[in-house]
């Protein structure tokens, strides 16, 4: 191991995260700190059918705008949920569609550079028309479909910004899925 972890200690914490502070030792010798964001793997979902891809908007706090995203999350209630059931659950929640067809993309990290949280990406095919069933912190959601050369239109052009959509985006694209 590199790193040591000499003492750790939790800062902050509420239902969805907590914030430590690691007191550690370099293999040099050298102490330092770490502050680590421990929080619960999500899915991401990538809902396309007929050259559509299905987006969903939604107001986001910490950067005081509405965006389009594909659909995502993490059940707060069971942080070690199957991500495959994570990823149905969350894609019927937020667009009402159930997929026919789930195929599993990849693992990523959100932000390992502070966090430990990665997420779990799934191309959802065959796909039917279902009713939504949104949490109180999805207030004011919204989905579209979006046709692919006009959602790959929105990245470029800036009205896509999460990082997470565009990257499991790209991957799929890579692993020769879309």
């Amino acid at each position: 191991m590199e790193i040591k972890t000499l003492e750790s200690r939790t800062v902050y914490s509420n239902k969805w995260m907590s914030v430590r502070e690691d007191k550690i030792l370099r293999n040099s010798g050298q102490e330092g700190i770490f502050g680590v964001v421990d929080k619960s793997d999500f899915a991401v979902i990538l809902p396309i059918q007929d050259q559509y891809i299905y987006l969903v908007e939604q107001y986001r706090y910490p950067v005081k705008g509405r965006w389009w995203e594909l659909p995502q999350g993490a059940w707060e209630s069971e942080p070690d949920a199957d991500h495959l059931s994570l990823a149905t659950g969350e894609l019927k929640e937020e667009t009402g569609l159930i997929a026919g067809r789930m195929k599993y993309v990849g693992h990523q990290y959100l932000a390992y550079g502070f966090s430990n949280q990665g997420y779990h990406i799934y191309l959802a095919t065959d796909l039917k028309a279902g009713s939504k069933n949104l949490d109180i912190e999805e207030e004011g959601l919204i989905s579209q479909k979006f046709n692919i050369k006009e959602f790959e239109s929105m990245i470029i052009n800036g009205k896509i910004k999460d990082a997470t959509t565009v990257n499991a985006y790209g991957l799929a694209k890579l692993r020769g899925l879309l």
